[in-house]
């Protein structure tokens, strides 16, 4: 059954009092409001009816409704408008990014802060994906007799190092020409194509070692392929914050799960390919977030999305201006790191 006119409005406005107070709203509260018209009794009815629809729910202790996932994702399907930030706040996110940024890690890591300052929720950042990046060299640097720091760079600026074992009797001088080797071999390789086949066309030393060689690259692409190190975390305790998480066993669970990063890089490697995303309590797969909403926004490099980035926070969320500052914020990280990207391919 579809909502009609009169219930859509007084819907609209018990979500709106809601997000801004988190304390259940009745019929009262809305006959007050200027824009309604209509009196307590008949707002008190269509509440009724949102109830058994499914849209409200009633606390055991109070009287007033509050806002079921049901109501909120057609809030955020329907009825929203997504708000226009002001100038400040444009001018406060453009600034976190207008001064000289030369590691993606150290973008990423401001851009985690950002979020979460300028939200007021818990912030989470998928670094960029390896099926995306592609290698500019790798320096080998021994480090033992038997190990070897393999440092690897990429076309974004990304940077990952890992400790590999190198062959007995193999020189610094030879491990030295081994990078450089490789670096002039596969420069500009997307690092998951690069294969112990395509060694074969290489002679000398290198051919010789393809044991070691695969075992190198098994390591680096380890170092460099995506996982819980790739999700960068801030705010973890803006969630306390709220009245909805005073219990400190529902909230312990929370911090529990989200500290742990497992959940968020699953739920932002789903997320990379779509533009935004809003996922709201029940509608999480992950018990420790039921009672929670995740909206995710996706970054590129040129017209590619490379990555994605969100919060985490109550249902209640201010769902219009969180996409509004992830659009904006979505922006100036895609920007940024397509400049950073361009410059390291001059």
């Amino acid at each position: 059954m579809e909502l009609d006119a009169r219930k859509m409005q007084i819907l609209q406005a018990i979500i709106d009092d809601y997000i801004l107070t988190a304390t259940p709203v009745g019929s009262r509260t809305i006959a007050k409001r200027s824009d309604i018209g209509f009196s307590s009794a008949t707002i008190r009815n269509e509440m009724a009816d949102l109830e058994d629809m499914g849209y409200l729910d009633q606390p055991h202790t109070s009287a007033g409704r509050i806002p079921s996932d049901k109501a909120y994702r057609l809030y955020v399907n329907t009825i929203m408008q997504r708000a226009k930030l002001s100038d400040a706040e444009i001018h406060y996110i453009q600034d976190h990014y207008s001064h000289r940024l030369d590691e993606v890690d150290e973008v990423v890591k401001q851009t985690a802060w950002v979020l979460s300052s300028i939200t007021k929720y818990t912030s989470m950042v998928l670094a960029p994906q390896l099926h995306a990046i592609k290698l500019k060299y790798i320096h080998l640097v021994p480090i033992a007799e038997d190990k070897a720091l393999a440092i690897v760079v990429t076309d974004a600026g990304m940077t990952r190092d890992s400790i590999i074992r190198i062959p007995q009797g193999m020189s610094p001088d030879a491990l030295t020409r081994l990078g450089r080797t490789l670096s002039a071999r596969f420069s500009n390789c997307r690092l998951d194509e690069i294969t112990l086949q395509q060694f074969k066309g290489i002679t000398g030393e290198v051919a010789e070692q393809k044991a070691f060689l695969d075992a190198m690259l098994r390591s680096v692409r380890k170092s460099m392929s995506p996982g819980v190190r790739s999700v960068e975390l801030s705010g973890a305790t803006n969630i306390l914050n709220y009245p909805e998480y005073s219990d400190m066993e529902r909230a312990r669970a929370l911090l529990t799960a989200i500290e742990e990063k497992d959940m968020l890089y699953r739920m932002l490697t789903e997320a990379t390919n779509v533009e935004f995303s809003v996922r709201i309590g029940a509608e999480n797969e992950d018990e420790s977030i039921k009672d929670c909403s995740v909206v995710t926004a996706t970054y590129k490099i040129g017209s590619n999305p490379i990555g994605s980035f969100g919060v985490i926070g109550p249902t209640r969320m201010d769902y219009a201006r969180v996409l509004a500052m992830l659009g904006q914020i979505g922006k100036s990280l895609s920007e940024v790191l397509t400049n950073m990207f361009e410059e390291e391919r001059k």
